[in-house]
């Protein structure tokens, strides 16, 4: 019996895991509705709902489950990446910034919890600190690069002479 639970939770898992690789997110809350919110994988589920309800735009939601799914697993990076965006969504930066830095406190050495810092900042218009986590990035995964010139969160730092050093951008 307890066999046949573990294995329908873990094809609801990946029924959400689908659903939200193919944007069906209404259908993804669907499938996590179905599982209980007990053992294995709750950290998991708490998380995929919050990306669900974040791919549906309702921010304000997916922050109380990524928060829950912080709670159950603090080591989890991607929680804190999902709680910056829906933040920034909810124009509260100042908590992006907050999320993005219990994201430093468990993957420092993760280019795009740098790079996304490094827009907060910007957004701001906090230059020494959005240029300290721009260079990390950079330093971590060059390819960030390629990311900058398209990115409107460095808007209020683009005339910069330094932003421009930095990031070799021609403005």
């Amino acid at each position: 019996m307890l066999q046949q639970v573990l294995i329908r939770r873990r094809q609801l898992m990946q029924q959400a895991e689908g659903y939200l690789e193919l944007g069906m997110f209404s259908h993804a809350i669907d499938a996590l509705a179905r599982l209980d919110e007990t053992g294995a994988g709750k950290a998991h589920a708490l998380y995929l709902r919050g990306e669900a309800l974040r791919g549906l735009a309702d921010y304000e939601s997916a922050i109380e489950w990524l928060e829950r799914a912080a709670e159950v697993e603090p080591e989890n990076f991607h929680v804190y990446l999902a709680l910056g965006w829906c933040h920034k969504r909810c124009e509260r930066v100042d908590m992006a910034i907050q999320a993005l830095h219990r994201a430093l406190n468990v993957a420092d050495d993760e280019a795009i919890v740098h790079y996304n810092l490094a827009c907060y900042y910007s957004l701001e218009r906090r230059k020494a600190a959005a240029l300290e986590h721009l260079a990390r990035a950079f330093e971590l995964d060059e390819s960030f690069r390629d990311l900058v010139a398209d990115e409107p969160d460095f808007e209020p730092l683009r005339g910069d002479a330094d932003f421009r050093h930095l990031t070799s951008v021609i403005v």
